[in-house]
C-alpha cells in the first residue's frame, strides 16, 4: 500500500510539474502577444499623433494662406478703387478742359489750306443757323484739325475741333444742329457733337440704349 501510495504520487507530482511547465510557457506566450499588441497599439498612437501634428501644420498654413489672401485682396481692392478713381479725375479733368469744345466730323481734308478752320465753322454756321449765323461769331477761342485719324484705316477726314470761350454759345450751337438733324458743308453731311472722353461717350452710349430698351417696353401694348 505504501508502494503504491508512493507511486501514485510520483505520478501526481510528474503531471503537475508538467501542467506547471504547460501554464509557464502559456504565461509567457501570453505575455509576449500582450507587449507585441501594446508596442503595436503604441506605434498607432505614435502615427497618429503625428498625422495629427501634420494635419494641424497643415490647418495653419491653409489660415496664414487665407489671411494673405485677404490681404492681397484688400490691397488690390484699394488699387482697383484707387485707379477708379484716378481715372474718373482725368475723365472730368478732360471734360473741363473740353467742356466748351464742338467736334465736327466730315469736312474733307484740305479745306483748312484755303481758309483757316474758324471760317469753315463761320460758314458752317451761317449755312445751317442762318439766324445764328447772323451773329458776330466773336466766341471762337481756337480752331484746328486734329493730327491723326480717329480710323487710320478708313478713308475718312480727320476730325476739326472748336474751342469756344462760352459753354453758352456751344449748348446753342448743338441744339441747332439736332434740331436740323443734318447738318452740312457745301452739301457734303457733317456731324457737330459735344467733344468728351471717351470714357464719357460711352457711358452716354450705355445710358442711351437703357433708356430705348425702357422706352421700346413702355410703348408695348399690354
Amino acid at each position: 500500500m505504501l508502494k503504491m501510495m508512493q507511486d501514485i504520487g510520483n505520478k501526481l507530482e510528474a503531471k503537475m510539474d508538467t501542467l506547471q511547465e504547460t501554464l509557464t510557457k502559456e504565461m509567457q506566450d501570453i505575455k509576449l502577444k500582450q507587449e507585441e499588441m501594446q508596442n503595436t497599439i503604441t506605434e498607432i498612437k505614435n502615427s497618429l499623433e503625428a498625422a495629427n501634428s501634420r494635419i494641424q501644420e497643415a490647418e495653419e498654413r491653409i489660415s496664414e494662406v487665407e489671411d494673405r489672401l485677404v490681404e492681397i485682396t484688400g490691397v488690390e481692392q484699394k488699387r482697383a478703387k484707387r485707379l477708379k478713381r484716378n481715372r474718373e479725375s482725368l475723365r472730368e479733368l478732360w471734360d473741363n478742359i473740353k467742356h466748351t469744345t464742338i467736334h465736327i466730323i466730315g469736312v474733307p481734308e484740305g479745306e483748312e489750306r484755303e481758309k483757316e478752320t474758324e471760317k469753315i465753322f463761320q460758314e458752317i454756321i451761317a449755312e445751317n443757323s442762318p439766324n445764328m449765323g447772323k451773329e458776330p461769331l466773336t466766341q471762337i477761342q481756337e480752331g484746328q484739325r486734329v493730327p491723326y485719324k480717329i480710323h487710320p484705316r478708313r478713308d475718312t477726314p480727320r476730325h476739326i475741333l472748336i474751342k469756344l470761350t462760352k459753354i453758352r454759345d456751344k449748348e446753342k450751337i448743338l441744339k441747332a444742329a439736332r434740331e436740323k438733324k443734318q447738318v452740312i458743308y457745301k452739301a457734303t453731311p457733317i456731324r457737330l457733337l459735344a467733344d468728351f472722353s471717351a470714357e464719357t461717350l460711352q457711358a452716354r452710349r450705355e445710358w442711351h440704349d437703357v433708356l430705348n430698351v425702357v422706352k421700346g417696353k413702355t410703348l408695348q401694348p399690354r
